[in-house]
């Protein structure tokens, strides 16, 4: 291979949980001689510092683009038609503007629509995954066939996915409401289904996954899905390889040191790690329950509290109740705001992880080998439980979204009994967690990487001619 490999241009979709799993690859294919530039956005571009500040200005450049229009999208669907209308001219453009333009569009599944710009362009297209690839084949499936619902309004019905491994079921409430209630007609399902589908029409796909994980599911997607083998399994990436974890995605609300001194002072396995994620706010009955739940156990605990920004609030948007901090002092370590969470996932004295389950939170609990409390909340979460739960027997059901929420005195005890030593679910996790790490070191997760950047520095530049 040549000193600098070929030139990609990365595409992340502009929020924290797709962004930063993306920046983690690129940073392995930066480290695999690619040359690569990355689209960012105003609102992202910090995200982009520790990857600058790591590699030559030579193979790392960014393509700094407008964000959306601040006001708040009506649905998903719109956000995306507003991210297409606005980024695929500036594209276009600055792609026509180049000698020697990238070879491949890397892009986010969100971004479906980058397949209609690689294919004017002459381009490859590949698209990153940062869910699962169980997830995924259920999207696949969701947007090939339509669902037949006998009543919209029962959360309760339940849904068979017979043509998926295992043949999954679901209570409605837990399937995209863009399928569940949206009709055939509606022009912002339409968009959807069709953005999806457009990734069909991709040369590959790369997930976040390993296949000692979800090797069902990706052998699914490679013969009955896309029908080909470019299926790239590379994960757990998870900012290591020479990367500082303790800031990754940003810099922790509180002084990393006086968190990590904590840690330090307590026992192995005698930590329960609370978060719910980056953008899910608790309502004020889950705020309750968990408060509760916590004080109740009397178990050690962080807990990385997201509280409402001034637009979200509501009525039902719940808040740390009074004086719970001074009853919990010397027990509970509150971090509000960004948290460094694959650090704290990470230290000795965490054994077990009450989380909503988003793929990113999933895939760090499983590399550190902790048991899992699951409580999903939306979107892939109700998946990645089955996998955690039915599958992989590391993970514990707690709750489900506002539906199936637990009295403060069971989370209590099941608190306390995810950090109970001899429990099935811890060994399985410390299993699961070499089978993870032994992937990206050596492994399947490594040889898939080699093998896409293998077949990145096959592909040969484009003539302009659309046939790929």
């Amino acid at each position: 291979m040549s000193a600098a490999g070929q030139h990609i241009l990365v595409y992340p979709f502009p929020t924290s949980g797709h962004f930063i799993p993306f920046l983690d690859l690129t940073h392995r294919l930066l480290n695999r001689r690619l040359t690569v530039t990355v689209l960012v956005t105003p609102n992202n571009l910090h995200l982009l510092d520790p990857l600058l500040t790591r590699h030559a200005s030579s193979s790392l450049h960014h393509l700094l683009l407008p964000d959306m229009d601040p006001l708040p999208a009506p649905n998903l669907p719109a956000r995306l038609r507003r991210l297409r209308d606005l980024h695929y001219p500036a594209l276009l453009q600055w792609f026509q503007s180049l000698t020697s333009p990238p070879v491949a569009i890397f892009s986010d599944f969100f971004l479906g629509w980058t397949q209609s710009l690689a294919s004017e362009l002459g381009l490859r297209r590949i698209v990153f995954s940062p869910s699962s690839s169980f997830s995924y084949s259920l999207n696949m499936s969701l947007c090939r066939e339509s669902l037949r619902i006998d009543d919209p309004q029962a959360e309760n019905q339940t849904l068979s996915f017979p043509d998926i491994p295992n043949s999954p079921k679901y209570p409605a409430y837990q399937i995209n409401s863009i399928y569940r209630t949206y009709k055939d007609a509606d022009p912002d399902k339409e968009f959807y289904r069709r953005n999806w589908l457009q990734n069909l029409e991709s040369w590959g796909v790369v997930f976040n996954t390993f296949s000692d994980l979800e090797a069902i599911y990706i052998d699914h997607l490679k013969k009955e899905i896309m029908g080909h083998d470019r299926i790239w399994a590379v994960g757990p990436v998870l900012g290591d390889d020479g990367l500082d974890t303790t800031n990754r995605g940003g810099s922790s609300s509180v002084p990393f040191q006086e968190l990590v001194a904590w840690l330090d002072s307590r026992d192995d396995n005698s930590v329960v790690y609370v978060s719910f994620g980056s953008h899910y706010v608790l309502t004020l009955k889950q705020m309750d329950v968990v408060a509760s739940g916590l004080e109740e156990s009397g178990v050690n605990f962080v807990w990385s509290v997201r509280e409402p920004k001034a637009s979200q609030v509501s009525r039902d948007h719940g808040v740390i109740p009074d004086g719970f901090e001074d009853r919990v002092a010397g027990k509970g370590f509150l971090i509000k705001g960004w948290a460094p969470q694959l650090a704290v996932l990470r230290h000795r004295a965490v054994g077990a992880f009450l989380t909503h389950c988003g793929w990113n939170s999933t895939l760090e609990g499983i590399a550190a080998g902790v048991v899992m409390l699951t409580w999903p909340m939306g979107a892939d979460q109700f998946t990645n439980t089955k996998l955690l739960v039915d599958e992989c027997g590391v993970g514990i059901r707690v709750g489900e979204s506002t539906q199936n929420i637990p009295e403060s005195s069971t989370l209590a005890r099941m608190l306390v009994e995810s950090l109970d030593g001899s429990r099935a679910e811890r060994s399985q996790a410390k299993m699961l967690s070499e089978e993870a790490l032994n992937a990206v070191n050596g492994g399947t997760s490594d040889n898939d990487l080699g093998s896409l950047v293998k077949a990145i520095n096959e592909i040969k530049p484009s003539t302009g001619s659309n046939k790929i």
